[in-house]
């Protein structure tokens, strides 16, 4: 008689598979999680950046001054708060030339992900470019830091607005502007 040979695996190498796999798994999620939510916290904060780069090219290139404040529950006027997560506006300030203000942009509350990250700024409700491109009515550099819902400081993000216009991001920690991130 002749003995059959059968392939396949045993359940030994199939178990040596599974505890492979398991180790990997374990050392790649949370490297996962940080790169999705600083991705996230990062996207956020370069889309502040953005509209704000857009108010201040706006200003300059209209002749008018241009805003971006905190977004109220319209999100057509703004709000009057230093928190800045409820989403932002940029107005054209058409008042100057007898009309309305005019909502250039408009970004909505942060929702990817179910995200509860809370934007805020040091001290300033309304950012106003005037028709040079400098931001009028800052004191100083201005810090608005992004923190995500579990205040983790390695996802932190700011951005920061000197008088001039000048604007950076950074990390938490990061000195931009001369001002620390935080």
């Amino acid at each position: 008689m002749r003995s059959q040979r059968q392939s396949g695996v045993t359940l030994v190498e199939l178990m040596i598979v599974i505890a492979i796999a398991a180790i990997l798994m374990a050392i790649g999620v949370p490297s996962y999680r940080y790169v999705t939510s600083a991705n996230r916290v990062s996207g956020e904060i370069n889309s502040l950046l953005g509209d704000m780069t857009f108010a201040r090219y706006e200003a300059v290139k209209e002749g008018l001054s241009v805003q971006v404040c905190p977004a109220a529950a319209t999100a057509t006027t703004c709000a009057g708060s230093s928190t800045w997560s409820n989403g932002w506006i940029v107005l054209s300030n058409a008042s100057a030339t007898g009309g309305t203000a005019i909502v250039l942009r408009r970004q909505l509350p942060f929702s990817s992900f179910n995200s509860k990250d809370t934007l805020t700024t040091t001290s300033t409700q309304v950012v106003t470019f005037n028709r040079e491109g400098f931001a009028s009515g800052l004191s100083g550099v201005v810090n608005f830091s992004l923190h995500d819902i579990n205040n983790t400081s390695s996802y932190t993000r700011c951005l920061m607005l000197g008088v001039s216009g000048v604007m950076s991001t950074g990390l938490n920690g990061a000195s931009i502007l001369g001002t620390t991130c935080s």
